[in-house]
């Protein structure tokens, strides 16, 4: 079929995205409010933009009410409200259902650590603490965030990393099976990372030029 995107309703196309960009993986986000209240929150819409500079990206939609959720308001700049920095977590299986409990809305004035069985460790650079359970801790600088429509892209620059030792070889190269990342399907489900295959390295100008002669 042929679909146009604007002919849709909001939902139909929120449907076909996540059905169809999967699996994605998850930031966990940690920040911090101007009042000094810790706020805790999963999304999906999340990757790297580069590694120089080391930078991330998440996207955050609005409330039902239109109103910005309470992670953009603390990451926004210091002279826009916020606080301007962050903590992104992974999502790992040890603590998933806490990562999907997150999702739940609380009061501003409440952090999701008050109900969630997870604790916080300090952060070395920023002021929001990171998830102490989460073998691999971003924190991060707002760099910038770009409007689209209904959702925000924030753009943070990460400015210190933290990685359990045990994941990490002496190339830098992180283990997978010891990570146990999840990842998100489309409506409740989510996917775990142990189901792997390698693909050869490379292209060979060869291995195209035996084809086009037999052809």
């Amino acid at each position: 079929m042929e679909i146009d995107p604007e002919s849709l309703a909001s939902g139909d196309r929120y449907k076909l995205l996540i059905g169809s960009v999967v699996p994605r993986p998850i930031a966990f986000v940690s920040s911090l409010s101007p009042q000094g209240v810790v706020n805790l929150a999963p999304f999906s819409y999340f990757n790297a933009v580069g590694h120089s500079p080391l930078a991330l990206m998440f996207s955050v939609s609005k409330k039902p009410n239109k109103t910005d959720k309470d992670t953009l308001r603390n990451v926004r700049p210091v002279s826009e409200g916020g606080m301007g920095e962050y903590v992104i977590n992974l999502a790992v299986e040890s603590y998933i259902q806490q990562v999907a409990e997150a999702a739940e809305p609380i009061p501003y004035s409440e952090s999701e650590f008050d109900y969630l069985d997870l604790s916080t460790a300090p952060s070395k650079v920023v002021r929001p603490p990171r998830v102490a359970e989460s073998p691999v801790a971003f924190e991060c600088k707002t760099l910038q965030i770009v409007p689209i429509g209904e959702f925000s892209i924030v753009i943070g620059q990460v400015v210190h990393l933290f990685i359990r030792d045990e994941l990490v070889d002496e190339r830098h190269r992180v283990n997978a099976d010891r990570l146990s990342a999840v990842g998100r399907m489309a409506g409740y489900d989510y996917c775990y990372t142990h189901d792997r295959f390698t693909i050869p390295n490379g292209f060979s100008p060869e291995k195209k030029s035996d084809s086009q002669r037999s052809s």
